[in-house]
């Protein structure tokens, strides 16, 4: 199983961006969603705006994560890590959010959990549903579905750019109707007409996020500071939530 992208000869053209770069273009999407969801009242524009610029981040985690499962040095050591930071994580973001459901990197343990059924489960049946119970495990987390489904589409297309980028596509579209159910039928109930139209402009960080992995990500690391990226990648996530939780 190959997660990289297929780079070309020529590193140049539009391939200027290196994994590093953009793993902290999406923290820094993920702490404004998370800054509107802390401070900002629901349903306002700019509580909108941040929220929708953030659903560029774990579309971006989850490419990521497929192609590092297939170079990582030791996926025992991967997968710990994870869970370790999952545990971590559960306090800041209940704190943060004061919501009852699991947090973001407890969904990537899962998405983990999902590549790593696909490369040791040989049965396709067995496969099948052990996929599909790991997905339906995200149920109560946060990006549930979507996320493993994702992780899923990107490790069943790896090495395939076109592929890819329809799997982006899928998810969008997955996203969008549950976003248009959830203001159809939700708390929201807004007529049909904003339903549709908010839930298509909601995901487009989905389609940057597919855009800018694809077309820009020029399959490099960083050449300096990949210690601390590393770290800096795994303790962000509690430590802002933590941040924001007691500025509020």
């Amino acid at each position: 199983m190959d997660g990289r992208i297929q780079t070309d000869t020529a590193k140049g053209g539009m391939r200027v961006l290196n994994r590093d770069v953009i793993k902290y273009i999406a923290m820094f999407t993920m702490l404004l969603n998370h800054t509107g969801h802390v401070f900002l009242t629901r349903g306002t524009f700019l509580y909108e705006i941040l929220e929708d610029i953030g659903f560029f981040t774990a579309p971006v985690m989850c490419f990521f994560m497929v192609e590092g499962y297939a170079y990582t040095r030791s996926k025992v050591r991967y997968g710990l890590r994870l869970f370790l930071f999952a545990v971590l994580s559960q306090l800041p973001f209940t704190l943060a959010f004061g919501q009852r459901g699991l947090n973001m990197i407890y969904t990537l343990f899962c998405c983990f959990l999902i590549l790593v059924v696909m490369e040791r489960v040989s049965s396709p049946a067995l496969q099948a549903g052990c996929v599909l119970l790991l997905i339906l495990a995200t149920v109560n987390s946060d990006w549930p579905i979507v996320a493993p489904l994702l992780t899923f589409l990107l490790c069943r297309n790896a090495g395939d750019r076109r592929k890819q980028a329809v799997s982006f596509g899928v998810v969008y579209l997955l996203f969008a109707v549950l976003n248009t159910q959830n203001y159809m039928f939700g708390e929201q109930r807004e007529w049909t007409a904003y339903a549709v139209i908010h839930a298509a402009f909601s995901g487009v960080g989905i389609l940057v996020a597919a855009v800018v992995v694809l077309v820009f990500y020029n399959g490099e690391r960083a050449k300096k500071g990949r210690h601390f990226s590393k770290w800096f990648f795994y303790l962000f996530y509690p430590v802002h939530l933590l941040v924001l939780y007691w500025i509020k």
